[in-house]
């Protein structure tokens, strides 16, 4: 189900808590509302539509994926970023990003995946994995 998007900085500021597997109908509902917007956005994050768990939504290549309590565990290429955010009113941010990142994440098996990321997916998932954390550019 599409939601409304959340635009309270103060709530997106909130730490995130971990996905079980009874948190699947949230995330449908984030790729759900990203397919919605995806002529103007290319990630989410569940607090973006209101809950605070640990689950993104991106496009991977064109390819909707979904990931359950992603953590990046190495990063590599540091660069500044101009990011914006439906979430933020306003123009882009400058931002630290990584071009080449690795991933330790649940699958929709909640199976441990890790898988390397660069380029225009690896910052994707950086500023969604932020939102996890409770940092906003």
């Amino acid at each position: 189900m599409i939601k409304n998007l959340i635009h309270d900085p103060m709530f997106l500021g909130m730490k995130s808590r971990p996905a079980t597997a009874a948190d699947s109908a949230i995330a449908r509902d984030l790729l759900d509302t990203l397919l919605a917007h995806r002529e103007t956005c290319v990630g989410m994050a569940a607090n973006m539509i209101g809950k605070t768990v640990r689950i993104i939504a991106f496009s991977d290549g064109g390819v909707p994926t979904v990931m359950y309590n992603p953590e990046i565990v190495s990063c590599s290429g540091e660069f500044t970023a101009r990011e914006g955010c439906l979430s933020l009113i306003g123009e882009p941010r400058e931002t630290k990003r990584c071009r080449n990142i690795t991933v330790k994440f649940q699958d929709s098996k909640f199976a441990w995946k890790t898988k390397s990321f660069s380029g225009f997916t690896a910052q994707i998932i950086q500023h969604e994995v932020d939102h996890c954390n409770g940092v906003l550019i």
